[in-house]
């Protein structure tokens, strides 16, 4: 089991990405358009570095649900593959089975 503080971390940083989320594609709009002047451009760019830096989605780990395990993470099923493999073997997910030829 990894640490308390790093699993609430991230839980952290998820709540910070969605609260930044519409201002900062707001932002990204303004940088994407061509047509946008210049001094709009810089004045947007200065207003996105100024968010939270633990408000970019890219910051954001994928985490166990049940163990909070960082790696191995199988995002269909949003466990590890340790857990995974423990739920399939005990055939708690529907249609999986053990490979066998």
């Amino acid at each position: 089991m990894p640490k308390t503080s790093a699993i609430q971390r991230n839980k952290k940083r998820q709540r910070l990405a969605a609260k930044f989320a519409p201002k900062r594609a707001e932002l990204k709009a303004i940088l994407k358009n061509p047509a946008t002047a210049d001094e709009a451009f810089f004045a947007a760019q200065k207003k996105l570095q100024q968010l939270p830096r633990n408000s970019s989605p890219t910051r954001i780990r994928n985490r166990c649900s049940l163990s909070g395990r960082p790696r191995g993470f199988k995002r269909k099923y949003g466990v590890s593959r340790l857990t995974f493999r423990e739920l399939a073997l005990a055939g708690k997910i529907p249609g999986v089975t053990k490979s066998s030829w």
